[in-house]
């Protein structure tokens, strides 16, 4: 049986910087099974959330999240920058991402003890999908003579950082680090992780990624945590029937939860995000550091609708289902501002997008006030699909109208 010699990997190939005009490039096979070791961290850090938020105690859980969801977010986007512009796809590049999955496989068991302070198995598979890139960054450095400095740049500062990481979690397992310094020593290392790309390429000819490919990648998590969050509703609602037997308000909450992903997907992807870093590359710091709030917000999105199913197993009194409701609308709305401050920093939109995302935002606080007053929680999570409807009916209006002038030319 053979094999045509374009899929195997080389035993060592340079890691020469790929071109940014490369037609046709789009996420490889290794880059997928990649994001699938992700998908338990994602699941995992909505499933703390869900059970705290059913519990009443989201407000404490939140500062847990943010952690356990910029690990996840921090680490799988430093790989795809790094393999859009460097994946040589011979056998120590695939190995070190194998090394990079099993480091995130770690962190997802680590992620319920970062919701409750302990940050030791976290950091520990933290690093290990931290370390193997700084070795990618050397192997870059070595074919890539022009942008030497850079990729040197980026190894010291990564494989700094990770140090620094050890010591905290070190210190303050043997009980040197006096509790007080804890968070504030968490957020300087977390700000010196998002100092590192910034500084590495401050100087110096920037690296190769690919607009399209880079914006592709960033779609196929949305996607991934959209799964999730359909996987996780789903789940809920089929033990609600296990329960009590299938019912036109769990059928409702189905109808609503698979609406309202649908929608999201639909306004993600009406970012022409390829086509505007392509264009405009100096943009693409903000572009891609944004994001964090975006796929954390859109994760919350699904945990959310895991209460709202969890709610419907007992008739939820009028608080419980303005909570249940509250744990979607809430997160729905920062994922909303999020994208469209992404489109418009990314494309200098016309003002009239303000304009939309606040009509936007006006009727996503509809269903809150509606199930406030009394309205069933199913409809009121169904009414949560009206402001992104009218964004997508919008925009593909637009759309269409601009395609038009262009043939009528």
């Amino acid at each position: 049986m053979s094999e045509d010699s374009a899929t195997k990997p080389s035993q060592r190939k340079a890691a020469r910087g790929r071109d940014i005009h490369e037609p046709h490039r789009t996420a490889t096979p290794l880059e997928l099974l990649f994001d699938l070791t992700f998908v338990i961290a994602v699941a995992t850090a909505a499933s703390q959330l869900h059970h705290a938020e059913s519990a009443g105690h989201a407000l404490h859980t939140l500062p847990g999240y943010a952690v356990a969801f910029f690990g996840i977010w921090w680490a799988w986007m430093n790989y795809t920058w790094f393999a859009s512009a460097y994946d040589n796809d011979d056998v120590s590049y695939r190995v070190l991402t194998l090394l990079q999955m099993v480091g995130a496989l770690v962190f997802a068991t680590g992620v319920p003890g970062l919701f409750k302070g302990d940050t030791t198995l976290g950091v520990a598979g933290y690093v290990a999908m931290r370390l193997p890139l700084c070795w990618q960054w050397l192997r870059a450095a070595q074919g890539d003579p022009a942008r030497r400095a850079t990729c040197l740049r980026y190894a010291g500062g990564v494989a700094f950082v990770q140090v620094l990481w050890i010591a905290r979690t070190v210190a303050a397992h043997g009980g040197w680090l006096a509790p007080g310094w804890l968070w504030p020593t968490l957020i300087a290392l977390i700000l010196a992780e998002l100092a590192v790309p910034l500084w590495a390429e401050s100087k110096g000819p920037p690296t190769p990624w690919h607009a399209h490919h880079v914006a592709e990648r960033y779609s196929g998590f949305v996607i991934i945590i959209l799964g999730e969050s359909i996987l996780g509703a789903a789940n809920a609602i089929g033990n609600g029937v296990q329960a009590s037997g299938l019912s036109a308000e769990l059928a409702l909450v189905g109808l609503g939860c698979t609406l309202l992903a649908f929608c999201l997907w639909w306004m993600y992807f009406l970012l022409p995000s390829g086509e505007a870093l392509h264009h405009h590359r100096e943009r693409a710091f903000v572009w891609g550091y944004g994001h964090y709030v975006s796929f954390a917000a859109l994760a919350a999105v699904g945990s959310g609708l895991e209460v709202v199913a969890d709610a419907m197993k007992t008739p939820p009194d009028t608080a419980a289902a303005s909570a249940a409701i509250n744990a979607v609308a809430i997160p729905l709305a920062i994922f909303i501002v999020s994208i469209w401050a992404l489109h418009r920093h990314a494309t200098r939109a016309a003002d009239r997008q303000a304009a939309l995302a606040l009509i936007v935002l006006a009727c996503t606080a509809l269903g809150p006030l509606a199930v406030a007053q009394g309205l069933p929680l199913p409809w009121g999570l169904l009414l949560l699909s009206l402001g992104p409807i009218i964004a997508i009916a919008y925009n593909e209006r637009g759309r269409q109208r601009s395609a038009e002038r262009f043939a009528v030319r």
